[in-house]
């Protein structure tokens, strides 16, 4: 008889979590089942960091004088450079997968691919639009309304892997290029002639309180609906998830929490 693993600390959870889901320079001190599980459950802690870390540098743009636009694409491209792209490229390798209307072993060939299809081009390409968007919309309403819509972005995409993660989400065959976790609008500030007299713009809510909170947690709880709700399509269709439905997963929830958050 083998003795059972011992279970995983919340360091080892930690250690995971940042290590296969950020470029961030941290030690695996364990690789198995036991440190994945609780390297899932702490996927959220390390999409605080990632969002934290867009926010801020869209933020510090805008004090250094720079446009809400600039602030928007800084925000919306520093979590492709701390993930690698895992996230990006899983979500065009399924929108080719999903688009190519195959049969499972079919699609998942297809996403298998190096390249990137139409369906995956065409989807990156208004995902990123879109975030940026949202982004350069909240930046245009100040700088810590913009640091937070990235945040919560941030979170509901790890949120999204942790849901995924769990029990019964049956994983497909590994594959080579899938990531290293276990088997990844209104975007302009009001119109001057729609301010109040005397030519100050309108107040807006401080996006740190309450109303600010529900938003986002509204946001939150929006974007793991429909992530939930594309999980379950990957699953009828591929029979399983990957590392590509990670990472589609991943940028979905993040964008939906965008748009929720530009609804408000």
């Amino acid at each position: 008889m083998t003795d059972a693993p011992s279970p995983a600390t919340p360091a080892d959870a930690l250690r995971f979590a940042f290590g296969t889901l950020t470029v961030l320079p941290v030690r695996l001190t364990r690789w198995d089942r036991t440190a994945a599980r609780g390297g899932m459950l702490a996927a959220p802690l390390a999409g605080l960091a990632v969002g934290a870390a867009a926010g801020a540098a869209g933020w510090l743009l805008l004090l250094l004088g720079a446009g809400p636009l600039l602030a928007a694409v800084a925000a919306a491209a520093l979590p492709a450079v701390l993930t690698r792209g895992l996230h990006l490229d899983g979500l065009a390798d399924v929108a080719d997968g999903l688009g190519s209307g195959r049969p499972a072993e079919d699609a998942l060939r297809i996403m298998k691919q190096s390249d990137i299809g139409p369906f995956g081009v065409i989807t990156l390409v208004f995902v990123l639009l879109g975030q940026v968007a949202v982004l350069a919309g909240q930046y245009a309403a100040g700088g810590a309304r913009g640091f937070l819509a990235a945040l919560v972005a941030g979170l509901a995409a790890r949120c999204a892997l942790t849901l995924a993660a769990r029990a019964g989400s049956r994983p497909r065959a590994p594959r080579a290029s899938a990531p290293r976790w276990p088997a990844s609008c209104p975007c302009a500030p009001p119109s001057p002639c729609s301010w109040p007299r005397r030519g100050r713009p309108p107040r807006r809510g401080r996006p740190l309180g309450p109303y600010g909170a529900a938003r986002a947690a509204a946001a939150v709880l929006a974007a793991l609906v429909l992530a939930e709700l594309l999980l379950r399509h990957c699953r009828r269709r591929f029979g399983g998830v990957t590392g590509d439905v990670f990472g589609a997963l991943a940028e979905t929830a993040a964008t939906s929490a965008l748009i929720v958050l530009a609804l408000g």
